[in-house]
Order: C-alpha cells, then sequence, then structure tokens
C-alpha cells in the first residue's frame, strides 16, 4: 500500500510516469477501505489465522489477499484513461482487463448498471457488492476494484481471485451471529468467483498479469517499459510504510 501510495504521489508531482503494478500478498492480508469502519474486521480470528491487515488508501470494502493477484493502475489527472470521473475511468479500464483476460480463454464480460441488492452498502465484503462496470464471468464478480482520485492523480486498485475459496474472507470479519457469518458464506459464494472455478484450471499470477498487459497494449495502443522502483519512490514508500501503512492510528482509525 505504501508503495502504490508513493508512486502516484509521485505521478502526481510530474516525477514519475503512469504505471501499472502487479504484485502478490504474503502472508494473506485483509485490506479495509479508506472509509470502512474497522470493526468490521474481527481481529481475534485474523490473528488466529495468521493474516495481516491494512487500510486502503481507496475506496471500497474489505478484501482478503491471498491466492490472488492485485494491479494497481496509478496515472496523472489528465491521462486519457481516468479522465472523466470514476465511472467513466473504470469503464475505460475494465475495457483493458476484459480484453486481457479474454485472451487467456476466460468468459469475461461487463455490467454497466449494477443489480440493486437490499442494504448492499452495509455489506462489509467487496465480492458480495455489485458496482457499475464490475467485470464478471458466468454472473459472477471476478474482478473488485477500487479508485482514490487526488488533486493531481489517479490510483485504481483491483483484485483478482486465482484459486481458493472465496468466502475465506467471512472468517476475518465480524458478524452478529454465526448463523450471519454462515449467510454471507453463502452469498459470496453465489455472488463471486475466482478464475480456477471458472476455468477448471489454475493459471499463476505472471501468466494473469501478462494477459492484462497485453490488454492494455492491444485496446489503448500502449507500450510498457519494466522499471524498478525510483530512488524517490522507494524514500517516500519507506515513509508512508512508517508513518501510515504499519501505523494502527490509520488502521484503526475508524
Amino acid at each position: 500500500m505504501a508503495v502504490d501510495d508513493a508512486v502516484v504521489e509521485q505521478i502526481g508531482e510530474g516525477s514519475s510516469p503512469p504505471t501499472l503494478r502487479f504484485y502478490t500478498w504474503n502472508p494473506p492480508c485483509l485490506s479495509l477501505g479508506y472509509t470502512q469502519p474497522a470493526g468490521q474486521a474481527d481481529l481475534p480470528r485474523l490473528a488466529a489465522a495468521g493474516w495481516d491487515i491494512v487500510r486502503r488508501p481507496t475506496g471500497g470494502r474489505a478484501i482478503l489477499h491471498t491466492d490472488e493477484l492485485t494491479y494497481s493502475l496509478s496515472a496523472p489527472l489528465n491521462n486519457p484513461l481516468v479522465t472523466g470521473g470514476v465511472l467513466a475511468s473504470y469503464r475505460r479500464i475494465s475495457q483493458a482487463i476484459i480484453h486481457g483476460l479474454s485472451l487467456l480463454g476466460l468468459p469475461i464480460e461487463t455490467s454497466e448498471n449494477a443489480q440493486s441488492i437490499p442494504h448492499a452498502e452495509q455489506e462489509p465484503v467487496c465480492f458480495e457488492v455489485p458496482s457499475a462496470y464490475e467485470t464478471t464471468a458466468m454472473g459472477k464478480k471476478l474482478v473488485g476494484s477500487a479508485q482514490v482520485r487526488r488533486k493531481k492523480a489517479v490510483l485504481q486498485h483491483g483484485a483478482i481471485p486465482l484459486t481458493g475459496d472465496i468466502s475465506r474472507i467471512c472468517s476475518a470479519l465480524h458478524f452478529d451471529s454465526e448463523d450471519s457469518r454462515r449467510n454471507a458464506v453463502v452469498r459470496v459464494k453465489e455472488r463471486a468467483i475466482t478464475v480456477e472455478a471458472l476455468i477448471g484450471r489454475q493459471l499463476g499470477p505472471h501468466t494473469v498479469g501478462e494477459a492484462i498487459c497485453s490488454g492494455f497494449r492491444e485496446v489503448f495502443n500502449l507500450e510498457f517499459e519494466e522499471t524498478p522502483l525510483t530512488e524517490e519512490e522507494e524514500k517516500l514508500a519507506l515513509h508512508l510504510e512508517q508513518e501510515r501503512y504499519s501505523n494502527p492510528d490509520w488502521t484503526y482509525r475508524i
């Protein structure tokens, strides 16, 4: 999270180019959205499982990052990929992601109008709640994304579950009763899916990341240059890690 935040800050200052990053998580980690109440996380259960917790700079609801590929796209506000506001940029970025995943043979689709689900705004799980222009497959959510727009730059995060039990997140969240937890498990399984469950075989994060890069190349005629973090990005990321993302005052501030 600190690296993504540092990159988007440097882009906003004009010191870094638009950046597409991919990464995985070790150990598994529950990420809370920027304004999500920390009380929705079940800290004793997280500790028992050996899972971490962090608060994202982007919005949305909780995601359990495990057996997945995470992407982050950062660009200045005037970049054609992110102009026109949140929904317009979601739609634009999803075109590249959908095309890239389709290159792997995944039957991907997008929904311009999310289905209305009663009390969805109160649900703590990202993959339980539909959103406009979400990437879906077989009627189920495959990619969960969130965005933050600052004065000079935009950061969009997205999680692509590759394998495993998509409902595991429910064991890391607080529910009023075990019946409520079991009901949430059922809902998540009904509304979300992994790549492996979709096509019956596992795809590694490198394979999926390369396909998404191809999606951006072919849809938007882009070229990528693979580079390490700059010295300025490294220094800022270390500062943000210490002052924000490993700081309980940030994680549990709401």
